[in-house]
């Protein structure tokens, strides 16, 4: 079994299965961030609830786990595919046999990390670490603090929306190849299912695109922060 994780298809089916593991977690991130868009009271309460639910707390190991072996797996499998290419690979069009986003899936995902690091500072650093998060509010009778307002206030700086914005767009782009092809890897792929799970690929990457976008545009220009 060790051989098997170790040899090029293991790394692949490891990275795959990680990938996956991480997408349902962009689900339930991106279902609370759309809470945004229905006010303070909805977003805080369930932004407390996900900071407190003690399943909740116990799982963030294992997903800060599930980004790291992605991260970490995808530099080796990069690595060990620019050993395996011929001296002169760089020099041959490879747009025949593969698109640029699958070329670019390492350097997207390079940018999509700094920006989770950036992010984390801004939020889960201010809420958990430093202390700097904003004042505690009331809702259904329950302390909490107002995550809705240090939110809000990040979205109205034009520069960190833009930013949050190219990350949707790098984050569609990734998912786009990244959806199918984990599929194709653990073998949930054929001549027939490869075309469909193509096209739910491009419909999950726009989903998720658009739906992380739509929140700091809303922020942005609809909806102005009173601090």
């Amino acid at each position: 079994m060790s051989g098997f994780l170790s040899s090029s298809i293991g790394k692949k089916l490891i990275m795959s299965i990680s990938g996956l593991f991480l997408i349902l977690f962009l689900v339930v991130h991106l279902t609370v961030n759309l809470l945004l868009l229905l006010g303070s009271e909805a977003y805080n309460t369930a932004a407390h609830f996900m900071g407190t639910n003690p399943l909740i707390t116990s799982i963030q190991p294992i997903l800060a786990l599930g980004f790291l072996v992605h991260i970490v797996y995808a530099f080796i499998l990069t690595a060990v595919n620019a050993k395996a290419r011929p001296v002169k690979y760089e020099q041959v069009s490879q747009s025949h046999s593969s698109s640029l986003v699958s070329r670019q899936m390492l350097p997207l995902g390079l940018a999509l990390l700094l920006f989770l690091v950036l992010h984390m500072i801004h939020f889960f650093v201010k809420l958990k670490v430093t202390g700097e998060a904003p004042m505690i509010v009331m809702e259904d009778g329950v302390e909490m603090h107002n995550t809705y307002l240090l939110v809000g206030s990040l979205f109205q700086m034009p520069l960190y929306a833009i930013m949050y914005i190219f990350a949707a767009i790098f984050l569609a782009m990734h998912l786009s190849h990244g959806f199918w092809s984990a599929f194709q890897t653990i073998g949930w792929s054929n001549e027939v299912w490869r075309g469909r799970l193509t096209w739910v690929g491009y419909a999950v990457a726009g989903l998720f695109g658009f739906g992380y976008a739509i929140v700091p545009l809303y922020f942005l220009i609809f909806q102005p922060i009173t601090l």
